[in-house]
């Protein structure tokens, strides 16, 4: 994990971003009686919703430990990472295609078109800038990995949130777009009902990707692979220590617990073998500033 991703400032990115959407969509929805408008509206009052529940999530991540959560309350941020992922699939999915249904049978036409589409070429271009900083943010973190690998790998819950929140927000505005044209130049309301189910799919898709990834960290994940990786390097390269048997690591939020089973090298007394445990341990918290817990066993077989 990358100690220059701002997550927090992301976030505050797509909170602005989608609280003026929303405005700007629900008075679209209520001068054209457009579905997708509607969907497109509640899907970003849904976005507000969700990141604030994300910052919730972080403060209480920072929770300091006690006698009943002595690692902490770092998971705290992938529990309501979890219930941004539902709420996506139901605020958000399942009502726009419920939405679309019931509008496929209308025979209203589609008022005011030409102000649905400027509140829409609006929301794209906000939602673009929203999306622009996400990525300045993910882009610190990734590296060299490719989005799609980062997004299946990274630990940091609330970043891929606002991402596949950002990519899910654009995405639908652009479906809204293009069947609110089509409805324009047909004169045929179902094509505006279609749009709403179009962006009611994707917000599905988008939910249920989030939700396997986020389900992955609640049940219990090890560091990212590269980071694992760097850390039995470091390990394997201290002179203290002859053979390491067994690295085991888990993300707790921004923090890390590992514990390392070792054979260490031979040492003149018991206080001279402490002190070397304790000069990896110094050098180890030192190359992973993130590693909060670090439990050492020094032994003579796995």
């Amino acid at each position: 994990m990358s100690a220059g991703a701002d997550s927090v400032k992301s976030i505050f990115f797509a909170l602005g971003a989608n609280f003026l959407i929303a405005v700007a969509k629900t008075t679209g929805a209520v001068f054209t009686g457009s579905s997708s408008m509607l969907a497109e509206a509640i899907h970003s009052y849904a976005d507000c919703a969700n990141q604030a529940l994300l910052l919730w999530g972080m403060r209480e991540g920072q929770r300091r430990p006690n006698r009943d959560h002595p690692l902490g309350h770092g998971k705290a941020i992938y529990f309501w990472s979890f219930i941004v992922a539902i709420m996506l699939f139901s605020m958000g999915g399942l009502f726009s295609i419920y939405e679309g249904i019931h509008k496929l049978e209308s025979t209203e036409p589609l008022l005011y078109a030409w102000v649905a589409i400027g509140i829409l070429v609006f929301g794209i271009a906000a939602e673009s800038v929203s999306l622009w900083g996400c990525l300045r943010e993910v882009n610190k973190d990734r590296g060299s990995q490719g989005l799609w690998h980062w997004f299946r790998n990274s630990r940091q819950s609330e970043l891929l949130v606002v991402l596949a929140e950002d990519i899910a927000a654009l995405g639908g505005l652009v479906l809204a777009l293009v069947f609110i044209a089509m409805t324009l130049a047909t004169g045929n309301p179902a094509w505006d009902a279609a749009g709403s189910i179009s962006i009611g799919v994707l917000l599905v898709v988008v939910a249920v990707l989030v939700g396997v990834q986020v389900k992955s960290l609640l049940i219990g994940q090890s560091v990212e692979s590269r980071i694992l990786e760097r850390m039995r390097e470091h390990l394997a390269g201290r002179e203290e220590i002859d053979t390491v048997y067994n690295l085991l690591t888990q993300q707790m939020g921004r923090d890390v617990m590992v514990a390392v089973k070792a054979r260490m090298r031979p040492a003149a007394s018991a206080a001279a073998l402490i002190e070397a445990i304790n000069r990896v341990e110094r050098s180890f918290r030192e190359a992973f500033p993130q590693v909060q817990w670090l439990f050492f066993e020094p032994d003579v077989a796995d």
